[in-house]
């Protein structure tokens, strides 16, 4: 019985940590999408402090912007509203590993933007099409497609840094693995199963991504067929 409840407790904190990678991936990608248009801009007063706020999160280790974020935001609080308002730990989580994604997505969402020929701009332009349609129809398909292995690689560091928010005092998957290990004495034992599922995770991941990759794919090739019959 001790096993099983022991079990369930790591079920539990895992589906914690896919609720808390999850979250902050989409939180993270939009935030993406703002600091890339923001440092993108040409209008310094929109660009240097984005570029600023984007270079301080990406020089400080990932720790310190979960335990500011932590513990800065009761303080911004309470500075604004003159009550002190406690911050729920999963909340501070989602916020600080948000931020960390979205320092170093922006980057390659930015590169994937310019990796498209202004070629494809012009053409869809000359077409009678819409900026806001040869963005979403031409543009952002060829950049996904640049984008992806980079979003990938950064969407696996955001799944270990989860382990992070343990100190916060989040009941993930690699603080319940070290509460039961801690109950048990069987560090080895416990350790590795959460390591065996942060891997299940990775993997199921991996193959979803690799499914966008070829949708992309097809579109990007389906946009060029256009291209070349225009």
């Amino acid at each position: 019985m001790g096993l099983t409840g022991y079990s369930a407790s790591l079920v539990q904190a895992s589906w914690v940590t896919i609720q808390l990678a999850f979250v902050s991936l989409l939180v993270g990608l939009v935030l993406a999408i703002i600091f890339a248009g923001g440092e993108m801009s040409r209008h310094k007063i929109i660009s240097w402090p984005t570029t600023a706020i984007v270079t301080i999160i990406r020089g400080l280790p990932e720790l310190l912007v979960v335990l500011f974020i932590f513990f800065g935001s009761t303080q911004v609080l309470f500075l604004i509203t003159g009550d002190f308002i406690e911050v729920s730990p999963f909340l501070a989580g989602v916020i600080a590993l948000s931020l960390i994604f979205a320092s170093y997505a922006a980057q390659t969402i930015r590169g994937a933007l310019k990796a498209v020929p202004s070629g494809q701009r012009e053409a869809g332009s000359a077409l009678g099409l819409s900026r806001a349609r040869v963005f979403f129809r031409i543009v952002l398909p060829q950049a996904v497609k640049h984008a992806l292995p980079g979003l990938t690689n950064q969407w696996l560091v955001l799944l270990k840094d989860t382990a992070l928010v343990s100190l916060i005092g989040v009941t993930d998957l690699m603080k319940q693995a070290q509460l039961t290990s801690a109950a048990t004495h069987e560090a080895f034992t416990w350790y590795a199963t959460a390591a065996a599922i942060y891997l299940v995770i990775t993997l199921i991941t991996q193959k979803a991504v690799k499914v966008l990759d070829k949708k992309f794919s097809s579109k990007e090739m389906a946009v060029g067929s256009k291209g070349v019959t225009a």
